[in-house]
């Protein structure tokens, strides 16, 4: 199992009220699946994804990646695990933006310490994957939304992530550009890269090969197969 996570409960304190967000979650996730974690704004879907990318930690439960308990680790150790096993997309393609496409690619590899020249042909060649190899000087305000989410889903490739967390990308997106990006998110787990996506929309979701529902901070359904709504 390349992700687990066992009776995770994650609660948030309003004043001196304990309110519960997720409850008893159970989630085991193999390499290589594409799963779409869907429910509607408020049920608790993005708290999950961020517990899973280890940007926040579950009040209880257990947290096993690769078959390591990471819920004890500390702040270091957990950002260890963000650059070098997970890699994140999200809907406001969070690019700087006074630096080009090569650059934005490139940034996660500094954080890892690699030199400049090697880090610029990798991010180079991250880009010719999602075909921007010839937008490399854009800025992101040179570039349509579905070419900056490109970028960004080439940054998150960068580091040869095992995991690739998608939160609501095709969010902030027209129809074809979405369409553009769901093709890409499939190529990419055909080619063995596990895809963890939270999405509201159904048909998005569709396009996943196992799909989660999530009501009220706990899954109802998790026996549902990915299939494009039409």
């Amino acid at each position: 199992m390349l992700l687990e996570l066992k009776h995770i409960y994650k609660n948030y304190k309003q004043d001196k009220i304990v309110v519960p967000v997720l409850k008893d979650i159970n989630i085991g996730i193999e390499e290589g699946e594409y799963v779409a974690i869907m429910g509607p704004s408020g049920s608790g879907k993005t708290t999950l994804m961020n517990i899973i990318g280890c940007l926040d930690r579950p009040t209880k439960g257990e947290y096993l990646l690769e078959n390591k308990s990471i819920i004890d680790y500390n702040e270091n150790q957990l950002s260890d695990v963000r650059l070098k096993t997970l890699g994140f997309v999200f809907q406001s393609f969070n690019l700087l933006p006074k630096q080009t496409a090569l650059d934005n690619v490139a940034l996660p590899l500094g954080y890892a310490g690699i030199p400049v020249r090697e880090r610029r042909q990798i991010a180079f060649q991250a880009l010719k994957k999602v075909g921007l190899e010839d937008r490399i000087k854009f800025r992101p305000s040179q570039l349509s939304g579905g070419q900056q989410q490109r970028v960004a889903i080439a940054r998150a490739l960068v580091n040869n992530p095992k995991i690739i967390l998608a939160d609501e990308p095709t969010g902030a997106l027209d129809s074809r550009s979405g369409i553009q990006v769901m093709n890409l998110f499939r190529e990419l787990n055909e080619e063995g890269v596990t895809v963890i996506m939270i999405t509201h929309d159904a048909n998005i979701a569709g396009h996943a090969k196992k799909v989660l529902r999530i009501l009220d901070g706990e899954i109802a359904d998790d026996s549902q197969e990915g299939g494009r709504i039409e």
